[in-house]
């Protein structure tokens, strides 16, 4: 690890942080554990372990600990997705029906409940570019929202448990509409398993063998997967979360988790098993143009479009979402595809960057890359929801603050 005013940070500023979690949300019993690794200037430059894997048990949280990372995945589809890209074996201008052609006559909801849906054309195909940048017109069954998530609910959409996979998902979606017709609006969705779905289909390789063999392998993300060998189980964490009374529970006992066998469907939304040290990794080929170590993923142009705002007329999340939930919880934001990106400073009422890219996971998780100041973030924990405490803006706050100079 590096000394951090070798890489323009303070050690006194970093050494912030490990009280400040163990203070609010460690010994209070808000979270279970926290780790967090700073990386700048091609450093390492802080890293804190935090916490207990198993709260029931006291074991401690380990610097190896495996970890669900939800969200976290639909970066790493979104990006093997563009791998085919540059491959020339599909565009972002391609209609999903291309590819899927039971969706080709997907309609819009107008009225009714699940099993009895009226619906009207929609105003534009589905495109590609749609399902990367959630507006395809997908939703997911926990939005609790409209008639459409309700289906999703009553069909379990993205079960890991699906009976057929990703292509038993496929087959389930055809038969729902769509929220809004493609491109009018923002929502949060099953779009990125659909992604993971077309790699599978586009590459002739299952889905979680390609991201093994194409970015796994390469990059020496050791311990990432859907699913936790069983050589590695004393590794595994507990997953909690906050009950509506305010009360920290037992959500996922590691013993008895279904990570611990493989799933029928790998979702690219939210499926995956890592660690920090692997997830930072991933970061560090993002903070390096799309490579490291000699592996080469896809060109520093390609990254570059990835986290440029993709919304349509270049609006802000918050002027074209209706999603009841996102992993991006203040102003000043754009999406891309996989990321959100900051794209308005002042509006975000937080230190950081212009262009900086981020996402989370359901279970609190989360990480960004800053190409302006050459850092990327990550931060794990075990709590859901990921939207119970304003931990992610904290610790950007604490990150940003033990800055000695700054690029920008």
């Amino acid at each position: 690890m590096s000394k951090p005013e070798a890489v323009g940070l303070s050690s006194d500023r970093l050494g912030r942080i490990a009280p400040f979690l163990q203070a609010k949300y460690i010994d209070t019993g808000k979270l279970p554990c926290a780790q967090v690794q700073v990386w700048r200037r091609g450093q390492l430059a802080y890293e804190s372990v935090q916490g207990f894997a198993d709260r029931e048990r006291g074991e401690a949280l380990r610097a190896d600990s495996l970890f669900r990372i939800y969200s976290m995945t639909k970066p790493i589809t979104s990006l093997a997705f563009m791998m085919l890209v540059e491959e020339g074996k599909v565009a972002l201008d391609d209609p999903v029906h291309r590819l899927i052609p039971a969706w080709r006559e997907l309609g819009v909801f107008k009225a009714g409940v699940p099993g009895a849906f009226q619906t009207t054309r929609p105003d534009e195909p589905m495109r590609m570019i749609d399902l990367l940048r959630h507006t395809a017109g997908l939703t997911y069954g926990f939005q609790q929202r409209t008639n459409v998530d309700a289906g999703y609910r009553k069909r379990q959409i993205g079960d890991p448990a699906t009976e057929g996979g990703l292509q038993g998902m496929i087959d389930q979606l055809a038969t729902l509409p769509l929220e809004f017709s493609p491109g009018q609006a923002w929502n949060y969705s099953v779009a990125t398993d659909v992604v993971g779905y077309l790699v599978e289909l586009i590459s002739g390789q299952p889905f979680d063998a390609f991201l093994k063999a194409r970015i796994f392998e390469p990059l020496k993300m050791v311990d990432t997967g859907f699913s936790v060998p069983a050589s590695q189980r004393g590794r595994f964490t507990n997953c909690y979360a906050l009950t509506p009374t305010g009360k920290v529970v037992l959500q996922d006992e590691r013993e008895t988790s279904p990570y611990l066998t493989e799933p029928s469907l790998k979702s690219g939304g939210g499926g995956l098993v890592s660690t920090a040290d692997d997830y930072m990794r991933f970061c560090r080929m993002l903070l390096n143009g799309g490579e490291l170590d000699g592996a080469r993923l896809v060109s520093p142009k390609t990254l570059a479009l990835m986290t440029l705002n993709h919304l349509p007329g270049g609006k802000q999340l918050t002027e074209l979402s209706i999603s009841l939930f996102s992993e991006a919880v203040f102003e000043g934001l754009g999406f891309g595809l996989g990321f959100a990106m900051t794209v308005d400073q002042a509006r975000t009422r937080t230190a950081g960057s212009l262009g900086e890219y981020f996402w989370g996971g359901a279970a609190s998780t989360a990480f960004w890359v800053d190409p302006v100041e050459d850092l990327a973030v990550v931060f794990m924990t075990q709590l859901m929801p990921s939207t119970a405490y304003p931990i992610r803006r904290e610790l950007r706050t604490l990150v940003y603050s033990a800055f000695t100079d700054s690029a920008a």
